[in-house]
């Protein structure tokens, strides 16, 4: 396995683990995407674990790149935040799993093995991840076999993790990032050529699909998904 990571004590600790497991062995780590291309040509590793939040380039470009490049090639995504743009853009560029740093070290070890040992079709989640999303998880129709071993090419028909952002429809979703922005009711129905009642029954609905109890809940998700950035 090549890891991806500028947090060396995480990359230490799971060369330990495998050390003394014996399941998994790290053959090379970097602490960015810069070379990743260059090195898993020169390593050939079976397993990729990238980091997402790191300096450099955006790491889900990289790893469609990976992917194209290196078709056999199994790879996971590792972060600190649980993010549902996250999530979908790992399921769409074909990553084999998603684990959330704050998962314990067997857990993620754990994982890892099944991502190993898995035939195409899976998409393994650690403990935090799957918490984060709903009960019926995904299904993976857009991952094809292209041989014996193959990885899946990357996904554009439906499914993946079941996220809470995934049950918002699009214009739900464009009420959510202006309530990230600070708008107010009036001005997002001003903004959205709709009435403020309209706009009360989007916001009821997105509190119900999304299980959490008021506007200041809504402001803080949207901040954390990055909406209010848009």
């Amino acid at each position: 396995m090549l890891c991806v990571d500028d947090h060396a004590v995480l990359v230490e600790g799971l060369r330990a683990k495998f050390a003394v497991e014996d399941r998994i062995r790290i053959v090379g780590s970097l602490a960015s995407a810069e070379r990743l291309l260059e090195e898993t040509a020169r390593l050939r590793p079976d397993i990729v674990l990238l980091d997402i939040e790191m300096p450099g380039p955006d790491v889900f470009e990289v790893a469609d790149r990976l992917r194209r490049a290196h078709p056999g090639l199994r790879f996971v995504f590792l972060s600190a935040h649980i993010r549902d743009g996250y999530l979908a853009a790992a399921y769409k560029c074909g990553a084999w799993g998603y684990f959330a740093k704050g998962d314990e070290l067997d857990d993620i070890v754990a994982g890892l093995g099944e991502v190993a040992r898995s035939s195409a079709g899976t998409f393994v989640m650690g403990p935090k991840v799957r918490a984060h999303c709903r009960p019926a998880t995904m299904t993976a129709p857009g991952r094809r076999r292209q041989g014996p071993g193959a990885s899946p090419a990357g996904r554009d028909a439906p499914g993946g993790p079941a996220t809470p952002l995934a049950s918002l429809s699009s214009r739900e979703i464009e009420v959510l990032r202006l309530i990230g922005k600070g708008l107010s009711r009036v001005q997002i129905a001003d903004d959205l050529n709709r009435s403020p009642k309209t706009i009360d029954r989007h916001q009821d609905r997105m509190l119900k699909k999304l299980g959490v109890s008021s506007r200041a809940d809504l402001i803080r998700l949207a901040i954390r998904e990055g909406f209010a950035e848009a």
